[in-house]
């Protein structure tokens, strides 16, 4: 081969091998963290790939846009000027109907259906005249269960039935005057799940999100280790810090809840935020419930977990659905229970 020839096809094998780095360099993900404070009253963490700072940080601004967004709609202690939220159906749906828009309509049918019947009534919004007594309880300067009375008294005005909705018109009235929503129950899981979808698609691929320990996967990991690996918390307040690990899907939700989370003691009782309708009291049959469940029901996987914390295990096992949703109990002996398909291995 002449030496022009081949001094030629070296420089065109020089150029393609370049071409090819420069396109590996300009695809390769790079991982990235962010962290918000002002969301869904906890704390949140993004940890995530994308092909670039810039790339990274307008997924975020959007997906905090989202969650906020959430965050006010779903907010029933303040008023947000430009929108009717959970706080104004509160002051004002026991007098007249509430015109809401769309999406918080589908929400609220959504918790008065589905959520309702899936948990049994265990997980039932309808209870804010009840929750509020235990709220007020825990923010006071001197915490302290609140009276007995009051407690019986509020468990009058908890019933689904008195919380209407009318399709047709797009409003919530409350046939009940003392009946008050509270969705904390569900949320959370609720406002990640809509807004880890709307990210996805936006295109982002591949994150974990961590709002208030509330998880969704976004696709894999981007540097080829596959899925996630998290943590169960260890809710005995012990060592190690998580009882459990297990690699979380692309698209799955781990949804815990615990009472190690918000409580207050009294006279050396703890009182978690965590009731059981039908005593009016915290629920104690466990330390901390955990649910596992495939994409598109993260809300549900956050009812689920309230729900079962405060039925008895073979009350809440048969509220689960066949399939993919898994649920481990972790009871206050430091025992645990766990469905079949539960994936959790002890932790090292």
């Amino acid at each position: 081969m002449p030496a022009a020839r081949r001094a030629l096809l070296g420089a065109a094998a020089v150029l393609l091998l370049g071409g090819a780095l420069l396109w590996r360099a300009a695809t390769r993900q790079r991982e990235y963290t962010t962290t918000w404070f002002d969301l869904l009253d906890t704390v949140s963490v993004v940890r995530g790939y994308a092909r670039s700072q810039e790339e990274w940080d307008a997924q975020m601004e959007a997906l905090h846009a989202d969650l906020l967004h959430y965050h006010q709609l779903f907010d029933i202690y303040h008023h947000y000027d430009g929108m009717t939220n959970l706080y104004d159906v509160n002051a004002g749906a026991a007098a007249a109907p509430v015109a809401v828009s769309p999406e918080l309509y589908a929400f609220l049918e959504w918790c008065a259906g589905r959520v309702w019947e899936q948990t049994g009534g265990a997980t039932n919004v309808a209870a804010g005249a009840l929750l509020s007594l235990w709220h007020d309880a825990r923010e006071s300067d001197v915490p302290a269960p609140p009276d007995p009375d009051l407690l019986e008294a509020a468990r009058d005005h908890i019933d689904m039935a008195d919380l209407q909705l009318d399709s047709a018109e797009q409003t919530v009235f409350f046939a009940d005057p003392d009946l008050r929503l509270d969705v904390g129950a569900v949320a959370k899981g609720y406002a990640v799940e809509l807004a880890a979808q709307a990210a996805e698609e936006r295109g982002l691929e591949s994150a974990l999100l961590n709002i208030g320990g509330n998880l969704r996967a976004i696709g894999e990991k981007a540097n080829g280790e596959g899925a996630w690996n998290i943590g169960v918390e260890n809710p005995w307040g012990s060592e190690p810090a998580y009882i459990q690990t297990l690699a979380l899907p692309a698209g799955y939700s781990l949804v815990v809840s615990g009472d190690y989370q918000r409580y207050f003691e009294y006279e050396g009782v703890r009182y978690a935020h965590l009731i059981d309708l039908t005593t009016g009291y915290p629920a104690r049959y466990y330390s901390s419930v955990a649910i596992l469940a495939p994409w598109g029901e993260g809300g549900m996987a956050d009812a689920w977990s309230t729900a079962l914390f405060c039925l008895p295990e073979n009350t809440g096992r048969a509220l689960l659905p066949e399939g993919d949703v898994a649920a481990l109990w972790m009871y206050p002996d430091g025992s645990t229970a766990a469905t079949g398909n539960w994936p959790g291995q002890p932790a090292a």
